[in-house]
């Protein structure tokens, strides 16, 4: 039995949900996403989209939440959005961005270029005596957290002094050092 699954999805005012031939179109005053799906039925009726299952089949248990967790992930993001926020830690680490492209300074001979996707919106705050901050925001979950991941992936915290590119909030498991 899925707990998530039957559950249903409240549609906020504002956003149109569209289900035709195994996809769903969601569209929002942020934007507009789509999700092609299978295995399971959605149903909209009184401002609630309802997802279900035809049997009790491994696959369509397994479908059944995925799906509808998408689907709340999508009706969330194009009426609220979803934001990430990066934190750069270490001495001499930069961030900059004009327009669509992320210009990071973390270390290495030569700073990392990022063209980023026009969903996602970028900032960069560097305050004195504060480490500099990256704000994504877009519509798109998957997106703005692959963007993250990628911008991360460029420099991960080290474990003995938390150098690196870090989730906003992320706690670090911290390691000794040496004792002499």
């Amino acid at each position: 039995m899925s707990r998530i699954g039957n559950n249903p999805v409240a549609i906020p005012e504002g956003v149109t949900v569209d289900v035709k031939d195994n996809e769903i179109v969601v569209k929002g005053k942020m934007g507009e996403l789509t999700q092609e799906y299978a295995a399971v039925e959605i149903k909209i009726a009184d401002n609630q989209v309802w997802v279900t299952r035809p049997s009790d089949s491994k696959e369509h248990k397994a479908k059944h939440g995925l799906y509808r967790s998408l689907l709340v992930n999508m009706i969330e993001g194009v009426s609220k959005g979803w934001t990430k926020e990066l934190e750069l830690v270490g001495v001499g680490y930069r961030a900059s961005n004009q327009g669509q492209k992320l210009e990071l300074a973390l270390g290495f001979s030569h700073n990392i270029v990022l063209d980023l996707a026009p969903e996602v919106k970028i900032e960069t705050a560097s305050e004195k005596g504060k480490n500099p901050v990256i704000k994504l925001t877009s519509h798109d979950k998957q997106l703005v957290g692959q963007v993250a991941a990628k911008i991360r992936s460029f420099r991960k915290p080290e474990p003995y002094k938390g150098k690196g590119v870090k989730f906003v909030g992320e706690q670090l498991r911290r390691k000794a050092g040496k004792s002499a």
